[in-house]
């Protein structure tokens, strides 16, 4: 089964318990569209039917990633040096090459 990012996993998480906790807060059920879409997501990323279940499953996936979650953006210092073309040493020819 494909499953989410790690990071992609912990925001889904993060935010249905915010939503919830607010819900409960305020004394509202459920039954808002975004709570849907949530739940919806968290389980088909998830492979279960039951939000319970997609919440208890995404949490031990969170726990075995443990460390291992590697950044979604990789910082610009770990990227290789790319070479910089530009127009002008594009038009003229390399050393060796006569015309």
């Amino acid at each position: 089964m494909l499953m989410p990012h790690p990071a992609t996993l912990r925001k889904l998480v993060e935010e249905y318990q915010a939503l919830a906790a607010l819900e409960s807060a305020e004394g509202v059920t459920k039954s808002g569209q975004r709570a849907q879409d949530l739940a919806y997501t968290l389980c088909v990323s998830t492979g279960t039917r039951d939000v319970q279940q997609a919440l208890d499953y995404a949490r031990q996936y969170l726990a075995a990633a443990g460390e291992q979650v590697v950044p979604a953006v990789v910082p610009l210092h770990a990227r290789p040096a790319v070479r910089r073309e530009t127009a002008r040493s594009l038009r003229e020819p390399a050393e060796g090459v006569g015309f």
